[in-house]
């Protein structure tokens, strides 16, 4: 299986940023794991990251093409305003999970709402860097 994990803006700063709450793990271990569990696997993965929203939309509508046939995202920020990433998540017919690292329901109150989860699949909040781990779960048909 072919999986595009997204990362929106900040992500990049895992293990620098608010370690309180996002840890202390840096963004490489993210994306070194993800890309062992998926060669451990048999998955193609592929971890792109920006903090640009026309980079995200972008590379959400090359999936479109691209043999991409599952998406799992963390829009950062992008989660609680972004209907151009909302757009593009929805026209793209694939499997997508949304991933936040921290429980977003315990945190500031514009956290709460996500523009982007009512167009994927499912959502996974507050397990930390396991959470991306399980969504390939989900993906590839293990959960």
């Amino acid at each position: 299986m072919k999986i595009l994990v997204i990362n929106g803006p900040n992500i990049n700063f895992l293990g620098i940023r608010e370690k309180g709450i996002y840890g202390t793990e840096n963004y490489e271990s993210l994306v070194r794991g993800l890309e062992e569990k998926g060669r451990a696997e048999g998955h193609e993965v592929e971890v792109f990251q920006s903090n640009f929203e026309g980079a995200v939309i972008d590379r959400i509508q090359a999936s479109y093409s691209d043999g991409t046939e599952g998406i799992i995202i963390n829009p950062g920020a992008f989660t609680h305003y972004s209907y151009a990433v909302r757009d593009a998540l929805a026209s793209v017919e694939l499997p997508k999970i949304e991933v936040h690292i921290s429980n977003v329901h315990k945190r500031e109150e514009f956290r709460h709402v996500s523009v982007t989860a009512p167009v994927c699949t499912g959502q996974i909040v507050g397990l930390g860097l396991r959470g991306y781990a399980l969504a390939m779960d989900y993906l590839t048909g293990k959960l």
